[in-house]
């Protein structure tokens, strides 16, 4: 899929503007933290990535949306991949980094990639994403993200790309206790520059109905090396 080249620059690891984040790394030391002590958390990232990266990230998925780039999601990867909708009824495109808004927030997520492998010594090895649209009634039902004993997705994170969300626009990510799989632990408002980091093996979550157009990034840290064809998630 090609994606749409933006006229936009946004600064590069290399730049002030992205060494000044780095040298405050508190909030990777609360996410490694909170990883460790309740498996999941949730955090605004806007300080981190700034306002206009958030705002040019959702003007892209949206050209993607009215271009019919994105495609239907499914579960399952290779010969286990299968579209169901009484599952999930998003829709995806993922990220290749090409474009200079998809550059700078590879960017973060590296530093996230390395943070926690410092930190937690996960033995991150890379990360793929993709933006996922949701449409009114869209929902995606309880699920962890990856099996035990996979060794792939390790660690999870979703980022939020609507501005001028509201409690009637629904669309919450429903959190359930690692422990206690039964449990509502939390649930996350949507909201532009809102995100949610947790273990991939760990926490079940779902995605509420939303109603009213969702956009999001999701993203995974792995384990293993060699990339798996990006069909499905």
């Amino acid at each position: 899929m090609t994606m749409p080249l933006l006229n936009a620059s946004f600064p590069r690891t290399g730049d002030p503007a992205v060494a000044q984040c780095q040298a405050g790394e508190t909030w990777l030391d609360t996410i490694a933290d909170d990883l460790c002590q309740h498996g999941w958390l949730t955090l605004d990232a806007t300080p981190l990535l700034g306002p206009e990266l958030l705002a040019e990230l959702h003007r892209e998925v949206e050209i993607l949306e009215k271009t019919a780039a994105m495609e239907r999601a499914g579960v399952g990867r290779g010969g286990d991949f299968t579209r169901d909708r009484s599952v999930r009824r998003d829709r995806i495109a993922w990220l290749n980094g090409e474009t200079a808004c998809q550059g700078a927030l590879f960017d973060f997520f590296e530093q996230v990639r390395v943070g926690l492998n410092r930190r937690l010594f996960l033995g991150l090895q890379r990360f793929e994403a993709h933006y996922a649209s949701y449409q009114p009634g869209d929902f995606y039902r309880r699920h962890v993200d990856s099996f035990q004993g996979r060794a792939s997705r390790v660690v999870s994170l979703v980022m939020y790309l609507n501005e001028d969300w509201g409690p009637a626009d629904g669309g919450e990510l429903q959190v359930f206790g690692r422990n206690a799989p039964g449990t509502v632990c939390g649930r996350v408002f949507p909201e532009r520059g809102r995100m949610a980091v947790f273990m991939s093996e760990e926490v079940p979550h779902e995605v509420l109905p939303a109603a009213r157009s969702r956009h999001s990034i999701a993203c995974w840290f792995r384990q293993d090396v060699v990339p798996v064809p990006l069909t499905g998630v």
